[in-house]
């Protein structure tokens, strides 16, 4: 009974210090391909990070971000949470330099506002919706005009067209649902001039928000914020996502409606106050996007509007 009982402490000992120590440093590169481009397009690389949570000391993981610039994508998505101090904004700009140099768009999350906080990890496993909590305000206007001064965008509530490898892309993006920061009535609408893609970013993927962005029609919607669930369990998935999306999405490309697609961001980093991940190393994303094959696009141009009921999980 004593060994058993002492063979069960060491396993639960040896899982965290892997959880803590060993996986949360494990950078990983997810790739995935989406049919979201007019057929006949040619394809489209896009790398999707987010969730970086960035401490001024976490060198190994400025340097693999930064290395992610020799993928050449054609464009850089950022969806948010970059920062996890106050004195982390020069940290993520040395991470991110040479993306900097690419076309690239951003929306902030509620850690780029706001610092971390503790919480009960029992109330957060199960589910139990706790009263948000901000910690101290954080510099995002700092980080904001530095990566405005580089070129990126900022998609928070505008509206925007941009030149993509010579394709037209239409972007829209909200504030963080989380915190109750999005005001989708500003950038609501369908995109009506001709595009190759119409991209809808949001920090955290709420339901309410990605049901507006696929009824006005766009082809891919991109989140972070879940942390892929941060702990996984192998055969079952995500324990939470600490949003209202179910748990078959934590990470991964989906279905979203009968004609979006949606792609979650597991991210890069963890709250230094819960920085254990489990069978759900950090990761940034490498999407392709390529051309619909010809009957899926006749049957996008015939306009029916998506529901989130009608989403299948294809991740």
């Amino acid at each position: 009974m004593i060994r058993s009982a002492l063979g069960v402490a060491a396993l639960g000992v040896a899982t965290v210090g892997y959880a803590s120590l060993i996986e949360r440093r494990h950078w990983t590169l997810r790739t995935a391909t989406l049919p979201v481009l007019p057929a006949g397009s040619p394809s489209l690389r896009v790398l999707h990070v987010s969730d970086l949570h960035m401490m001024p000391g976490q060198a190994s993981k400025q340097r693999w971000v930064a290395e992610l610039a020799a993928l050449e994508p054609d464009l850089v998505v950022n969806t948010g949470d970059n920062l996890a101090d106050p004195k982390a904004v020069p940290a993520v700009l040395r991470a991110l330099d040479p993306l900097l140099a690419l076309p690239g768009l951003f929306v902030f999350g509620s850690n780029d506002y706001f610092g971390p906080t503790p919480k009960n990890p029992m109330r957060y496993l199960f589910g139990r919706r706790q009263k948000w909590i901000g910690g101290v305000p954080l510099p995002w206007r700092d980080l904001r005009a530095a990566m405005i001064e580089r070129g990126w965008l900022d998609a928070t509530h505008h509206r925007l067209r941009l030149d993509v490898a010579g394709r037209s892309v239409a972007v829209a993006g909200v504030d963080d649902p989380h915190i109750r920061r999005d005001r989708y009535d500003t950038v609501a609408g369908p995109v009506t001039e001709p595009v190759a893609l119409r991209l809808g970013l949001t920090h955290s993927p709420e339901p309410r928000v990605l049901d507006r962005f696929a009824a006005d029609g766009y082809d891919l919607i991109m989140a972070g914020h879940t942390h892929g669930g941060q702990l996984r369990v192998p055969l079952y998935g995500a324990l939470v996502t600490n949003c209202g999306l179910d748990r078959s999405r934590a990470r991964g490309a989906s279905r979203w409606g009968a004609h979006s697609w949606l792609h979650v961001s597991a991210g890069l980093g963890t709250s230094p106050y819960a920085p254990v991940r489990f069978s759900c190393p950090p990761e940034a994303s490498l999407l392709t996007l390529v051309a619909r094959p010809v009957a899926a696009e006749g049957a996008r141009s015939g306009g029916s509007r998506a529901k989130s009921g009608a989403a299948a999980d294809v991740s």
